[in-house]
């Protein structure tokens, strides 16, 4: 076959496989054990029922109507779609291969006004191998580049369509940890000068009534002299930042060490609007109660306990289990390039349950993790109770799993998003299936996309 035979052919699969979303079922789980994912402990021989994409209801003696495909569900354990806070899918195909990589713009001279919506690819592996383990939603970032701003960030659902984005600039993302200390000048002085003039100029940006209050579209600019005379934050990026300055637009901030997370929560007495998410919050455990008293939540990763920088020194798994116990409403989150992915988040919720029998260690119950995985994350990211719960109202986003969702050896065997099932296959499974059972001859059958 011919190079472009073969392209066409790819190209026509991948139009099969982004086709019109399919209507939305209506069927019933039975017989399973169902975790609402709202903190609860899982409830044995319950139902889940989902009619026109929404869950109508999830527990033990729901009634299933007349007509409604039955799913058996014995064995098996059902729970919300995994929400994945802060990871960078569908930005980049291969990490080194700098023209597949969409995560950093360091060489742009925009930065908060940076939208990671338009750069999105629905057809990314990275979704489709994330979606294959559960995973149905993510708050989507670019990476900071030359610039502490990183840009706006995207909600997505996992959904085999076209239609990745369900909410394009969620969020601002900046950074004021040790690698803003180096982007800014080199010291946490000069980054927190600029961020500081950054929303003080967009405060002052917004006052001018140049622009409508709820736009982060930055085409709505002001065009005076004197703007353009500035050379600290371009009027694009002013722009970017009034929705921040006004809290009606979401600032998700890196931080590690417990001073930069006092001077984060600092933040809110010069500019009291803010919608403050903290990121990272490593040696969060120490100032748990401050960042409480705020009423900030936090995204954090849970098996970060090696001090491999200094903002870390303070490392310790049980960071999260200690921010929660003192009310701090925490989500597990960060998956960040191929070396944390999406996927493993069970896996990552499961080892703070573990934590839990440690002597001296402080993790979550079973409820508790596999909410920091599903309705916690949803809630932070501005979605409420419409994702990761299976309660009456929310997305049909629903996962059927061969065993315990927390555990290694369990995987999803159903994924429903927005009550549609979606595929299971992707680069990954056919090449297992590949090379399972090789066909005789000296080379393997050809890859058929």
């Amino acid at each position: 076959m011919s190079a472009a035979r073969r392209i066409a052919g790819a190209l026509a699969l991948a139009s099969t496989a982004l086709a019109a979303p399919l209507a939305a079922q209506d069927f019933a789980i039975t017989n399973a054990t169902v975790a609402i994912g709202d903190g609860g402990e899982p409830i044995e021989n319950a139902t889940v029922l989902v009619r026109g994409g929404k869950v109508v209801a999830a527990g033990a003696g729901v009634p299933v109507p007349a007509g409604i495909e039955r799913i058996d569900g014995q064995g098996k354990w059902v729970t919300p779609g995994l929400f994945a806070a802060v990871s960078d899918l569908g930005l980049w195909d291969v990490e080194g291969v700098g023209d597949s990589n969409d995560t950093e713009a360091d060489e742009s001279p925009f930065n908060a006004a940076l939208d990671v919506a338009p750069a999105i690819n629905p057809l990314s592996e990275h979704i489709a191998i994330s979606r294959t383990g559960g995973i149905t939603r993510s708050s989507v970032i670019g990476h900071p580049g030359n610039s502490i701003f990183a840009g706006q960030g995207a909600l997505i659902d996992l959904g085999a369509d076209p239609q990745a984005v369900t909410r394009p600039r969620a969020f601002q993302y900046a950074v004021l940890n040790e690698q803003a200390g180096r982007i800014a000048g080199g010291s946490r002085v000069s980054a927190q000068a600029l961020f500081r003039n950054a929303l003080r100029e967009a405060r002052d940006y917004a006052a001018r009534g140049n622009i409508p209050r709820e736009s982060a579209d930055p085409r709505m600019v002001d065009t005076s002299a004197e703007r353009a005379r500035d050379v600290l934050l371009t009027r694009f990026d002013a722009a970017a930042l009034v929705p921040v300055v006004e809290g009606t637009q979401k600032l998700y901030l890196r931080v590690e060490r417990a001073a930069d997370i006092r001077s984060a929560l600092a933040l809110k007495q010069d500019f009291p609007k803010l919608d403050l998410v903290l990121v990272g919050a490593t040696e969060g455990w120490m100032v748990a109660e401050d960042i409480a008293r705020a009423r900030v939540p936090v995204i954090a990763r849970p098996l970060v306990d090696l001090p491999n920088r200094f903002e870390q020194l303070a490392s310790t798994q049980s960071n999260i289990g200690r921010m929660r116990a003192a009310g701090v409403d925490v989500a597990i989150g960060g998956f960040i390039g191929p070396d944390n992915q999406p996927r493993w988040a069970p896996e990552e919720a499961g080892n703070l349950v573990a934590l839990t029998r440690v002597p001296g260690a402080t993790g979550l119950s079973w409820g508790q993790a596999l909410a920091a995985i599903t309705s916690v994350p949803a809630r932070i990211s501005g979605l409420g109770d419409t994702a990761g719960v299976l309660k009456p109202g929310a997305l049909g986003d629903v996962v059927i799993w061969n065993g315990d969702p927390l555990e290694l050896s369990s995987s999803p065997v159903r994924v429903f998003i927005e009550g549609v099932e979606q595929p299971l296959d992707n680069r990954q499974t056919r090449l297992r299936d590949r090379y399972r059972t090789p066909a005789p001859g000296a080379l393997p059958k050809a890859y058929d996309w």
